[in-house]
C-alpha cells in the first residue's frame, strides 16, 4: 500500500469518525426538549413564584427519573418580577429559544395578560398556573389553557356569604390593575345580588403605600366591613392603616393576599382578616405531591400554588408525550386533557379554561396564623 493510499484512507476513517460524532450529536440535541417557567421570583410576591417553581421542577424531576420518554426535559426558568415590563422581556428570552416547546407561568393576572400574546404568538402552547382574571382565557386562543379557576369562582360564593354572615354595607379598596378591576367587578355584583349596599370604591396604584386618607374617607360611611382587592404587600399596609384611622371592622378578600408575607407586614392588625380561596381537593395525587416535595428538600415550603404548577408541567409532559415535538400538536394535546392530578380532575372547556369544580374555602388570620374559618 503507498503512503498516498494510506493517507485517503485515514481520511476516510476520520470523515466517517468525524460524520458519527456530529450525528451521536445531533442526535443527543434532538432527545432534549424544554419547557418553560415564568412567575416571581424576586420581590414581594417571590414566595408565591418560588413555591410554584419547586413544584414544576419536581414535576420534571420525577418524569426524567421515570424514564419513560424519548427525551430528556430540561426546564427554563425566568423571573417575571411580579411586573408586566419584567415578564415580557423574559416572555422574549423565552420564545428565542426554538427549543422551547411549551411553558407555564404567573401568578400576577397583570403579567399573564401581557405577556400571552407574545409567548402564543411564537406559537408556544401556555399553560397558566396561577392568574385568575377571567379576561386571560375569553379570547379562546387554542395555545391559551388555565388550570386554576377564575376569580369569579371564589368571589361570586365569598359575596354571598359577607352579605349574609359580615353584614349589607361594605366598603371597596382595589389596585388599579386588571386583576383589582376584575376582583372589583366580580365581588359587587353578587354582593348587590344578596340585598348588599357598596358604600365607597377607592382604587390606587400598585406600589401605594399610605392608604390613611381613602381608609378615613370609607369610615365616615360606616362599612360593616372592607373588601380588599389586590396582592400581599398593599393588603398588608390597607390592614395596618385600618387600625390606624380606627377604621375598626373586619378585612375580607380572596386569595391574591392569602399569604404569610401578608401577616408580616400587617403586624398584629392581621388578626380577623378573612380570605376565600379555593378549598384542596384531598386526593391520593396531592398526597403523593406532598410526600415526594418533603423528600426534594426544597428550600421553600409548599404553598398554595406548588400543586398547580406541578399540574401544569404535567399536564405539558404528558401532552409532550402524546404529540411529539410539534408545538401545535402539543397545544391541541393540552386542550385534550383529561387528568387526575394533585388539584383533582383536570378538563379544559372550549376557552381553555379548567372545569374543575370550585368549593370555596374561608381562612381567617387568628393568633398570627391563617387558619380555617367553619361556615
Amino acid at each position: 500500500m503507498t503512503k498516498m493510499t494510506g493517507f485517503w484512507r485515514g481520511a476516510r476513517v476520520a470523515v466517517v469518525a468525524a460524520s458519527a460524532l456530529v450525528m451521536a450529536s445531533t442526535a443527543q440535541a434532538q432527545d432534549t426538549v424544554k419547557i418553560g417557567f415564568l412567575g416571581p421570583l424576586s420581590g414581594g410576591n417571590a414566595q408565591q413564584g418560588l413555591s410554584a417553581r419547586n413544584g414544576f421542577q419536581l414535576a420534571i424531576r420525577q418524569a426524567n427519573e421515570r424514564g419513560d420518554l424519548p427525551f430528556k426535559i430540561e426546564p427554563v426558568i425566568l423571573d417575571d418580577g411580579a411586573n408586566p415590563q419584567t415578564g415580557v422581556a423574559a416572555a422574549l428570552k423565552l420564545t428565542n429559544d426554538p427549543d422551547v416547546v411549551a411553558a407555564t407561568g404567573h401568578w400576577n393576572s397583570g403579567v399573564a395578560l401581557a405577556t400571552a400574546p407574545v409567548i402564543t404568538r411564537a406559537g408556544i402552547p401556555f399553560v397558566i398556573w396561577g392568574a385568575i382574571s377571567p379576561k386571560i382565557t375569553e379570547s379562546n386562543n387554542p395555545l391559551l389553557t388555565r388550570v386554576v379557576p377564575t376569580l369569579v369562582n371564589t368571589n361570586e360564593p365569598l359575596a354571598k356569604w359577607a352579605a349574609e354572615k359580615i353584614g349589607k354595607k361594605i366598603a371597596i379598596v382595589s389596585d388599579t390593575s386588571d386583576y383589582g378591576a376584575a376582583n372589583v367587578k366580580a365581588f359587587t355584583k353578587p354582593f348587590e345580588a344578596a340585598g348588599g349596599t357598596i358604600t365607597d370604591t377607592e382604587s390606587a396604584p400598585v406600589g401605594t403605600t399610605d392608604f390613611r386618607a381613602t381608609l378615613t374617607k370609607i369610615k365616615s360611611g360606616n362599612p360593616d366591613a372592607l373588601y380588599f382587592g389586590g396582592v400581599v404587600t398593599e393588603a398588608g399596609l390597607v390592614r395596618q392603616q385600618m387600625k390606624e384611622v380606627g377604621l375598626d371592622v373586619p378585612m375580607i378578600g380572596v386569595d391574591g393576599f392569602y399569604d404569610p408575607e401578608f401577616i408580616k407586614i400587617a403586624g398584629a392588625a392581621a388578626d380577623g382578616t378573612i380570605s376565600g380561596i379555593v378549598k384542596e381537593q384531598e386526593n391520593a395525587k396531592l398526597a403523593e405531591m406532598d410526600k415526594a416535595y418533603q423528600a426534594a428538600g426544597f428550600a421553600e415550603p409548599a404553598g398554595t400554588y406548588t400543586k398547580n404548577a406541578y399540574d401544569a408541567a404535567n399536564i405539558i409532559i404528558a401532552a409532550i408525550k402524546k404529540a411529539g415535538k410539534d408545538r401545535a400538536a402539543i397545544g391541541k394535546a393540552i386542550r385534550e386533557t383529561d387528568y387526575d392530578g394533585a388539584m383533582g380532575h383536570t378538563t379544559f372547556d372550549e376557552n381553555g379554561q379548567t372545569k374543575l369544580p370550585v368549593q370555596l374555602e374561608l381562612r381567617v388570620v387568628k393568633n398570627g396564623k391563617w387558619e380555617t374559618l367553619p361556615q
